[in-house]
């Protein structure tokens, strides 16, 4: 019997081919786009183990009470924007522990680092970033000691009397704790737990859209298999037999894709580890596949390609004539609408009402949004019904009351091949209009704007007593490029954020803001921005009055320097002036470079989220022409049928046109509504903002992806002319 749906698979001529062809393909992609799941899984756990070295400071201390030491200090550095990790160690002793991807601990004078920084040191000058690390360069940081191939990484050697006052720390072992797991509050990494969450909501919105091709493409030519089953039925063929017959079809092509579907995956791994998942880039090596990951796809695809068109063919296998029994299907029910009025509900009750504690938060918010998912994929046959009464009900023409017409009779049938993408649509809407709104609402600086043209030094009590006028460095201000070297005292009346200047100075300087009427010293932040970047690129920020004489400010402390300039080069010739001459806390940056560090995520999810948006579109637009295919063939002989009447042939495509653009439309339309919606209410409950448009990039985004299913559409209407001749009308 197995030979025997061989045969059938490999020599039913084209249109078996086809069909073959078509399963094959619809796996591969599902293929493909599981084991880069299951990979990308695999890859943010390598890469977060390779974080647990930096954060040694936190590891606990070793059991050996005779160890020796490693003085450690971490800090961060920039260079144009980009963040530099820079690590000063001292040994205190022969047995120190060595960090991993060196040979031996550098000595004063000495440094390691990455390749990217290296290349970076010898294309840029001396006075711009290789002057800030004292020394020569020794060697290179190993791989396993990497992140990225992209991280910027330096290990400094120096004297232990160097390091102690700076703030180090006596390590007396490396940390090998992933940052997911480490018991003390690990700093540098991620939470592997919450970026696998989100990978796998990414892959499901990409799965599920490829879950519905594969059943489309399952279901091709259904009506003739049906009816190729049930004659074999009537001559004596056991349901068992149909089973096997059925299951050898769907296996041979399943088999088929998820090889080519493994070849897909290491062809474009290379490519794939350059998509920062996490914020960095991939090595290659990192996208790898567990001994069970490659089991479980090349056996649980093919066997799940096989319950699928099992369940696509289940009617022949009750009874011979099950084939012949037809009749229009019960309408969907209004019952349909009621998980996403209730996922509206909750996100819009949770307005005014935010739980205090982040899990009744995650809770409150996540409920609501899968509550409104499922709504949506149950309520989308029967918007799909309306959609068509609403098509029949306008119809001028006779294939628009065709196609509504029958959209009516069955809306389960034409929703199910774009069901796929309500998850993307959806999904890629909620993240695009919260993201747009968050980072318009912190103002990201415009790379012009003061914010991004002027770092700060702040001396904080902690790293120990501030300098004096005179230990500000005097070449600051000669350096090409500087507009101006401001000092900001401490403010005596106000927490140590705030900061003193004259209004003599601020009307100076001009970028920083000003007084109010008759004031002569003002309230600043620390590095003269603060929360205010936006209204000083207006020009019209005045700050509060400070209660204190122009006389007496210069008897208060230094809190910082803040110095701006007119291009990056003098902005990095100050900012290595400023670390050489001040070691001690945290190294000078713009206001600008700290927001980019903290917003970096959030644009790594926007990019996934366009990732899935880019993706699904097309796949529901195979689906589509797949399903368009699949009723063409099984309506050729009535088509044909009312070509000999007198229909003509342009009516017949605008039917099939129909029938496929209102589905993909209403569905679109509805979801990307309801994603904005929904995003709308989580803005509201949990930072108080109001929804802004996103930019025109989304929009286009969406309507080629459209455009690109719709051409996908339209290139299945020309079958209709070949399948739809006289010769098909014929008695059979």
């Amino acid at each position: 019997m197995i030979r025997f749906a061989l045969r059938l698979s490999l020599a039913g001529g084209r249109e078996a081919a086809t069909r073959l062809v078509i399963i094959a393909t619809a796996v591969a992609l599902g293929v493909g786009m599981l084991l880069t799941t299951l990979a990308g899984m695999n890859a943010v756990g390598a890469q977060n183990q390779r974080y647990a070295w930096l954060n040694s400071s936190a590891a606990p201390a070793s059991p050996d009470a005779s160890a020796d030491a490693l003085w450690w200090l971490i800090r961060e550095d920039y260079h144009h924007g980009d963040l530099i990790g820079r690590i000063d160690v001292a040994a205190t002793g022969p047995d120190a522990p060595l960090p991993p991807g060196v040979p031996r601990l550098p000595g004063p004078g000495e440094y390691y680092v990455s390749p990217a920084l290296g290349e970076r040191l010898h294309s840029t000058p001396a006075a711009e970033l290789g002057d800030r690390f004292p020394g020569r360069e020794i060697g290179t940081i190993g791989r396993e000691a990497l992140p990225s191939p992209d991280s910027l990484l330096i290990l400094v050697g120096r004297a232990p009397a160097e390091l102690e006052p700076l703030g180090a720390q006596r390590v007396t072992r490396i940390m090998t704790t992933s940052p997911s797991d480490c018991p003390n509050g690990c700093y540098l990494g991620f939470n592997e737990d919450a970026m696998t969450l989100t990978l796998s909501v990414v892959a499901a919105a990409l799965l599920f859209p490829v879950l519905i091709f594969i059943g489309t493409a399952t279901r091709l030519a259904a009506t003739r298999r049906e009816q190729r089953f049930a004659a074999m039925r009537l001559v004596g063929a056991t349901p068992r037999q149909i089973a096997l017959i059925s299951a050898v079809e769907s296996a041979l092509a399943a088999a088929v894709g998820t090889a080519v579907g493994f070849g897909l995956f290491f062809a474009l791994r290379p490519g794939l580890a350059t998509i920062p998942f996490t914020g960095e880039r991939f090595y290659a090596s990192d996208l790898a596949l567990t001994a069970v990951d490659a089991l479980v796809v090349a056996f649980g695809i093919p066997l799940g390609a096989v319950v699928a068109a099992w369940l696509a063919l289940r009617r022949v296998q009750i009874s011979p004539l099950g084939v012949s029994r037809r009749v229009t299907p019960r309408p969907p029910r209004a019952w349909r609408l009621i998980p996403l009025v209730v996922g509206l509900a909750e996100l819009a009750y949770v307005i005014g009402r935010r739980p205090d504690t982040t899990n009744g938060q995650l809770a409150a918010y996540l409920s609501g949004f899968l509550l409104m998912l499922v709504g949506l994929v149950l309520a989308g046959p029967w918007l799909t019904m309306m959609g068509a009464r609403l098509l029949a009900g306008r119809a001028s023409r006779p294939a628009a009351l065709i196609a509504g017409r029958r959209l009516a009779d069955n809306p389960q049938a034409g929703f199910r091949s774009v069901s796929g993408l309500i998850v993307a649509l959806f999904v890629t809407s909620v993240a695009t209009g919260t993201i747009t709104t968050f980072v318009a609402n912190r103002t990201a600086p415009n790379p012009a704007s003061v914010a991004a043209t002027s770092l700060s030094k702040t001396f904080w009590p902690e790293d120990g007593p501030p300098p004096t006028a005179d230990q500000i460095p005097a070449g600051l201000a000669a350096i090409p490029g500087v507009r101006s070297v401001t000092v900001v005292r401490t403010n005596p009346d106000r927490d140590g954020w705030q900061g003193l200047v004259t209004c003599a100075e601020l009307a100076r300087l001009e970028v920083f803001g000003g007084c109010p009427a008759g004031a002569q010293v003002a309230e600043v932040p620390v590095d003269l921005i603060g929360m205010s970047a936006a209204d000083l690129a207006d020009g019209d920020h005045v700050w509060e009055a400070a209660g204190i004489t122009a006389a007496d400010i210069d008897r208060q402390p230094i809190l910082s320097v803040v110095v701006n300039t007119t291009s990056h080069a003098a902005l990095e010739q100050a900012r290595t002036m400023l670390v050489t001459a001040f070691p001690q806390g945290r190294f000078p940056a713009s206001d600008a470079e700290w927001q980019a560090s903290s917003a970096r995520q959030l644009v790594q999810f926007q990019q996934l989220a366009n990732v899935v948006m880019l993706a699904s579109l097309p796949i529901a637009g195979c689906s589509l022409a797949v399903s368009v295919a699949g009723g063409l063939s099984d309506r050729k002989r009535p088509f044909s049928m009312l070509r000999l009447t007198g229909v003509r042939l342009r009516t017949l495509r605008g039917v099939v046109a129909l029938e496929t653009v209102v589905p993909l439309l209403v569905v679109a339309a509805v979801a990307i509504g309801m994603g904005f919606l929904a995003a709308h209410l989580f803005l509201r409950a949990q930072l108080e903002y109001t929804l802004m448009a996103p930019k025109p990039s989304f929009y286009l985004m969406v309507v080629g992806g459209l455009a690109v299913s719709l051409a996908i559409i339209g290139a299945t209407l020309p079958l209709l002319r070949r399948i739809t001749g006289p010769e098909t009308a014929r008695n059979e």
